[in-house]
């Protein structure tokens, strides 16, 4: 632990383009936090029915999934700081119409907005992972991006927990007037990138000039890319895996702490922040175990964790009180936060400059898609099961991914990709990848 917070601290110490990344990503995700706390507390409000919540986080999950194809294509075209700071710019206009959904409390009012701020968000999500190996050294890399991930977790656990109790303090607008300045802040941050070439524009770009080629054509070849690069696909697949329990979570988390326990959105936002806690942990273990296993203990280790992460969760979906829950929330989330961080790290070693803000839009649209799938029958299922019984089944789906992946591994079929990844071109030809 104390080597890993030293990691931390020089890396941003040294390296001030990560320093303003990461301070950007701070305050933006806080806001963000505020934002979905209020707006799932504030659709359960209008209608009094957890299929409202789902319908929220489905407007976000398909409008996210609708946006990664082009996300990807166009950071893998444009400059990435100025695609990452228009997204931030638009963000910030969108979240400051939610105040108006005080006033007209109607719940599609909430869909579109919420389907429009999450419209934005891979073109700086994907952006941000994409320049990762060109602002930090090779040596930093897995350092940053481990970061970049419990950071992310450590502003879910404060951004829910002071979301929840600062609505319920001191009401709604509070937490979308907070958002929509924390992406004014993030943009400033951005926008403060220096490059030694002047551009952040991906190796393609930089030194072939504008493509003429369609959208289309260069979205299939990120597509032909994934599926000849077995490890690739696999980590697509794990998180296609996760989504198909993961995404109920997404809804059943508002049902337990609001329906369930009874506690309100300071219960939501206590269930989300624990998870946020197990994530921190499991990144922190994850940079430990990432600077020190092989290829073949890196796939032993995605097992253990998805194992460790489904039996948690079905735990948590049984529990009486909030105080268990909370606890097997955290575990679970331990398990996610390993997987997470080490398999973006093979993504982040092994996938070229050129295709790199496609395959990371593509393998968050994978997940996506099936997310719909789960939030949409989690939705529907909460007007006529017992909501233990969805959570049940939830956590039983995310742990059947460890089998999957467990079998892929001893049957030899996730082998690890060559040192140097094939080039955007000889993917586009057609040309096959070892």
């Amino acid at each position: 632990m104390v080597a890993s917070s030293q990691d931390f601290w020089n890396l941003l110490r040294r390296n001030s383009n990560y320093r303003y990344v990461w301070l950007g990503q701070i305050v933006s995700e806080i806001g963000d936090h505020f934002n979905s706390i209020a707006v799932l507390s504030l659709a359960l409000h209008i209608s009094g029915s957890g299929l409202a919540v789902g319908g929220v986080m489905i407007a976000r999950t398909i409008t996210l999934f609708l946006a990664g194809p082009v996300a990807g294509v166009l950071l893998d075209r444009m400059d990435r700081r100025k695609v990452m700071l228009l997204s931030d710019v638009f963000r910030a206009v969108v979240a400051s119409f939610f105040v108006v959904t005080l006033t007209y409390r109607e719940t599609w009012l909430l869909y579109v907005l919420s389907g429009l701020l999450m419209f934005a968000s891979p073109f700086f999500t994907s952006g941000r992972m994409a320049i990762l190996p060109k602002i930090t050294t090779p040596e930093e890399l897995h350092t940053a991006n481990t970061l970049t991930q419990t950071t992310q977790w450590l502003t879910l656990t404060f951004g829910t927990m002071l979301g929840g109790m600062s609505t319920m303090q001191f009401g709604f607008e509070w937490a979308f007037v907070i958002n929509a300045l924390s992406f004014v802040f993030s943009a400033w941050a951005i926008w403060k990138l220096r490059s030694p070439s002047g551009h952040f524009l991906p190796e393609r770009k930089a030194e072939a000039g504008p493509s003429r080629r369609s959208y289309w054509h260069d979205y299939v070849a990120s597509l032909r890319y994934i599926s000849s690069t077995p490890l690739v696909l696999a980590i697509g697949l794990s998180g296609v895996g996760w989504a198909s329990g993961g995404g109920a979570a997404q809804i059943l988390f508002t049902l337990y702490g609001e329906v369930v326990f009874q506690g309100g959105a300071a219960a939501v936002g206590l269930i989300w922040g624990f998870a946020g806690v197990g994530l921190v942990i499991g990144g922190i273990i994850a940079h430990r175990l990432g600077q020190r296993l092989d290829f073949a203990g890196y796939k032993h280790a995605i097992t253990a964790a998805f194992v460790l992460h489904g039996g948690a969760y079905i735990l948590f979906s049984q529990m009486r009180t909030i105080a268990g829950a909370i606890v097997f929330i955290a575990l679970s989330r331990v398990g996610m936060g390993i997987n997470n961080v080490l398999n973006r790290t093979m993504l982040l070693n092994h996938v070229p400059d050129a295709l790199r803000g496609r395959v990371f839009t593509t393998v968050d649209v994978m997940r996506d898609a099936v997310m719909v799938l789960s939030l949409a029958a989690a939705g529907v299922a909460s007007k006529h099961m017992e909501i233990r019984q969805i959570g049940l089944i939830a956590g039983c789906l995310s742990a059947s991914t460890a089998v999957f992946w467990a079998a892929a591994n001893v049957a030899g079929w996730i082998p690890e990709p060559p040192s140097e990844p094939a080039a955007e071109e000889e993917m586009s030809a057609g040309a096959p990848v070892a």
